[in-house]
């Protein structure tokens, strides 16, 4: 296992390399199939959801595999190689569809696995004591990829050729399997990878705990409801935005406007990340997590406010901050739940499940109510929801971070202590 003063260089490549890039092929993909092969807005739709869709049904089963496996390094490697290829056969296809629809198929396959993977791998790697630092680092490099990506990949399109963005993602899957190379594989402890297995006789004699221990757990009920809520809430912000940007402009530039929402916003990500890192442990996860909950209502109230483009970049800046937040403390709260079931990314699959049809219901729901009632009508919806989350977050969950809850007990233990003490005399 790592040592407690170093961080896994190689965990941090594979994180930069697999920055969101991957996420943020939809729109380069809709260009480019729209102005290189002129398909119409139903072919475009059919295959963006291909990958969406793949992914949403694969998560659950696929933590379940991540938490099974001994070769989590093979896995992600797999991973980084169906995403590479996957990327230059969109070029390369020249305008097949099946085969299209296919590498979206396979790239959303690859993304099923990817996100626990990587989870598992570090916690395998580290150790519970050390996962908040790893994995405050893991963010941190995973949203400069993204920047990076987002940075590089439009200028490959504005002054190369569109399908530049394409190569750029199967260049950063090649990096991505360097990175994984580097891993030590012997060094990953496979039952604390997957949340620790109780090895006492009354636990289950060291197998994981049964699906039905992690349903009866109040706290991972109210967090799947809460994380749910934040993704409905947030889900429809960008989208809603780039189409209120790109109203009354020309297409070039509400697609400019909308790079810069996303580049704003994951620069913002990256200190938040930082911070989660080094104050989790001593704040707690409670928190920063309403805290990252109080940002959504404050932007869907700013978005009523103004139609300036500028305006409107810099009130999806707070995007970073909320969405930074996210990142890092949801791994801290599921890994703190988790801790001993052995269930550790099957949970982390169920509940990215269950985020993936929040987001999608967000899109439906947001989108009707803004074709009916206005733009206004639809952010303030959000923000209501966000408000919901908040509370139902604030009031029902309880703070999970081991060091506070160890802090609890033993002050608990000492008034206990001088409590008697007192009576004694």
């Amino acid at each position: 296992m790592a040592s407690k003063t170093t961080l896994q260089w190689p965990l941090l490549g594979t994180n930069f390399f697999a920055g969101d890039v991957v996420s943020g092929l939809g729109p380069y993909l809709a260009i480019y199939l729209l102005s290189a092969y002129h398909w119409k807005p139903g072919g475009i739709g059919m295959a963006l959801a291909a990958g969406s869709i793949t992914t949403v049904i694969i998560q659950t089963p696929a933590g379940a595999f991540i938490d099974a496996t001994y070769w989590k390094r093979t896995v992600l490697a797999v991973c980084a190689t169906l995403i590479g290829i996957s990327a230059a056969l969109i070029v390369l296809a020249n305008n097949q569809s099946l085969i299209i629809y296919g590498a979206q198929i396979a790239i959303g396959a690859a993304c099923a696995f990817l996100g626990p993977g990587i989870a598992a791998v570090t916690l395998g790697l580290v150790g519970p004591d050390r996962f908040t630092a790893q994995t405050s680092a893991n963010q941190a490099w995973n949203h400069a990829g993204n920047v990076f990506g987002a940075a590089v990949g439009a200028a490959l399109a504005i002054w190369w050729v569109p399908a530049g963005v394409f190569w750029l993602i199967t260049a950063m899957a090649v990096g991505m399997l360097v990175s994984i190379a580097m891993i030590d594989g012997k060094a990953i402890n496979h039952d604390v990878a997957r949340g620790g297995i109780t090895e006492t006789p009354a636990d289950n004699d060291g197998q994981p705990s049964g699906l039905l221990t992690l349903l009866s757990d109040r706290r991972l009920v109210v967090f799947a409801v809460s994380v749910v809520l934040f993704h409905f809430a947030n889900a429809a912000m960008l989208p809603l935005v780039s189409q209120k940007l790109a109203t009354g402009s020309d297409t070039g530039l509400g697609f400019a406007f909308t790079s810069a929402c996303i580049v704003a916003a994951q620069f913002f990500m990256i200190p938040m990340a930082l911070l989660c890192g080094a104050r989790a442990d001593v704040w707690g996860r409670k928190p920063l997590f309403l805290a990252a909950f109080a940002i959504l209502p404050i932007r869907g109230v700013l978005y009523t406010l103004h139609d300036n483009a500028y305006f409107l970049v810099g009130v999806q800046s707070l995007d970073g901050l909320a969405n930074g937040i996210f990142g890092m403390i949801f791994l801290l709260i599921l890994a703190d739940v988790t801790q001993g079931t052995g269930r550790f990314n099957v949970a982390q699959g169920a509940l990215t499940t269950l985020i993936g049809v929040g987001a999608s219901l967000s899109n439906v729901i947001a989108g009707w109510i803004v074709q009916f009632g206005g733009y206004s009508a639809g952010f303030l919806f959000l923000a209501a929801v966000a408000m919901i989350g908040a509370l139902l977050f604030g009031l029902l969950m309880p703070e999970t971070a081991p060091t506070l809850q160890r802090k609890g007990d033993a002050d608990l233990r000492s008034d206990s202590a001088g409590g008697g003490a007192t009576a004694v005399s």
